[in-house]
């Protein structure tokens, strides 16, 4: 799952930025393609404590993953973690909720990724037992728009009941079939965005969007939220930006 050549570079981040007037990015560690290598954003949240919010992802079935975790917020400033589902057939296992604790404890942020949707009532138990950790649903668990569209919504409406949990509204260009604007996300993401409301609701552009949705660009994505939905503007102020400088900004510069 390498970029194409030239793309999804420090360079080309702070090219897409500064064409759309975005000041800051949360760069997420993908594990496609690094796997649980973190050295890059952790050398990039260091170097960049102004602008970029590091989030690193760890292996859910190591024993040394929580240690990695502390080591990666205290010595390079990275400000989450993203949490895949273990080897497990459950998602709450005892090193997952060892490493949501560490999160805890250390402040940061839990973006939960790639969770299978008979998973969600596991996902509803670790919201239980930590509600004062603030969690992120990457993608919103939808994937496309098919026959498992509308079980999918309704699990994640559902999951909005919880005060502390986030949704990421990437799947509109992510998951489409359609070229832009992608209507055919565009409702489920309107009925998302209800439920939880716009506070704790968070646009994020797939970068580079020339691997993850090529069909559309990172200018187009923005311009979905800004153009396409007819989202108010106090809609719009949490979802392009306040959402994410609270969650993962509020103690920086």
């Amino acid at each position: 799952m390498r970029p194409p050549p030239g793309m999804g570079s420090l360079h080309h981040l702070r090219e897409e930025m500064r064409a759309n007037q975005v000041s800051h990015a949360v760069v997420i560690q993908t594990s496609t393609f690094y796997r649980w290598d973190n050295r890059l954003i952790c050398d990039t949240s260091r170097a960049n404590p102004d602008s970029f919010a590091g989030v690193v992802t760890l292996d859910p079935d190591a024993e040394f993953s929580a240690y990695l975790l502390e080591e990666f917020v205290r010595k390079y400033g990275v400000r989450g973690f993203r949490s895949l589902p273990p080897v497990a057939p459950r998602y709450d296992t005892q090193r997952v909720r060892g490493l949501w604790q560490k999160a805890q404890d250390l402040g940061i942020v839990v973006s939960c990724h790639l969770i299978p949707l008979n998973a969600t009532d596991d996902l509803a138990s670790l919201l239980e037992r930590f509600p004062d950790l603030p969690v992120v649903l990457d993608h919103c668990l939808i994937t496309k728009p098919d026959e498992n569209l509308e079980p999918t919504v309704k699990k994640v409406l559902e999951l909005s009941r919880f005060p502390n949990l986030h949704a990421k509204l990437t799947f509109v260009p992510l998951g489409s079939i359609e070229p832009y604007p992608c209507k055919d996300l565009q409702n489920s993401c309107k009925r998302i965005i209800n439920a939880f409301g716009p506070e704790r609701c968070i646009w994020g552009s797939n970068f580079p969007c020339e691997l993850w949705c090529p069909k559309i660009t990172y200018s187009q994505h923005l311009t979905i939220f800004k153009d396409q939905m007819d989202l108010t503007d106090y809609e719009q102020k949490f979802i392009l930006g306040e959402t994410s400088r609270k969650l993962w900004f509020s103690q920086r510069s």
